[in-house]
This record gives structure tokens, sequence and C-alpha cells, in this order.
């Protein structure tokens, strides 16, 4: 596979993921309002459990890695998921004196995103 095919696969990926995570954002915000991080929480934690789905698919051979890990695991996980969106949010927090907003939000995305990606990676593993 050419160097340009697989930057056009994760362009592809990347254009539907970053789509997907500001439609996922913005219906976290109409159902939740904005107290709290609920988007960046919500597609870390979906993000880490595709994550787990995708790597174990690879590993079972299901389908091949190209070119699925550059369209799925590069450029729309890529997309979906920003631990710079978390960081900010975090600084957020922090600024408005809402410490344990902020630690509960480390929290949260920390467990539940790497609980999610291997609860995924134990769906396919398991007979």
């Amino acid at each position: 596979m050419g160097q340009f095919s697989v930057l056009g696969f994760i362009a592809l990926g990347g254009a539907v993921g970053a789509c997907s995570r500001y439609l996922i954002s913005e219906l976290c915000v109409l159902l939740f309002g904005r107290g709290f991080p609920y988007g960046t929480l919500t597609v870390n934690v979906v993000g880490s459990f595709i994550m787990g789905l995708l790597i174990a698919a690879f590993e079972a051979e299901i389908f091949a890695p190209d070119p699925w890990r550059q369209i799925i695991g590069l450029g729309f996980l890529g997309a979906l998921t920003t631990f710079s969106t978390f960081s900010m949010d975090n600084v957020l927090l922090m600024q408005q004196g809402a410490f344990l907003k902020m630690g509960l939000n480390i929290l949260l995305n920390v467990v539940l995103s790497i609980s999610a990606c291997w609860i995924g990676f134990q769906m396919l593993t398991k007979s």
C-alpha cells in the first residue's frame, strides 16, 4: 500500500471521526447540559471500546489490518478521541475551582476508557 493510499484512508476515517465527535458532544450537551464534560468522557470511552474490538478482530484474523488499521484505528479513532480536549476540560475545571469535578473527570475517563478497551477486546477473544 502506497503512502498516498495510507494518507487517504487516514483522512477518510479522520473526517468521519471528527464529525462523530462533534455530533456526540452536541448530543451530550443536549442530554446532560454543560456542567460536566460528558461529551469528552463519552467519546473517550466509546473510542476505547472500539479500539479493543479492533485489536481483537485483527488478532482473531476476522479481517486484515490493512486498510482498517488506517481507516478506523488511526483516522476515525484518532479524530474521535483526543486527550488534548480531555486536558483542556480539566484545566478549565481547575481554573473554575471545580477540583472535585476535575478529579472525577480524570478518574472516570481513565478507568472507564481502559475498562471499555478491555471489554471490547474480551468480546472478540473469548470463545
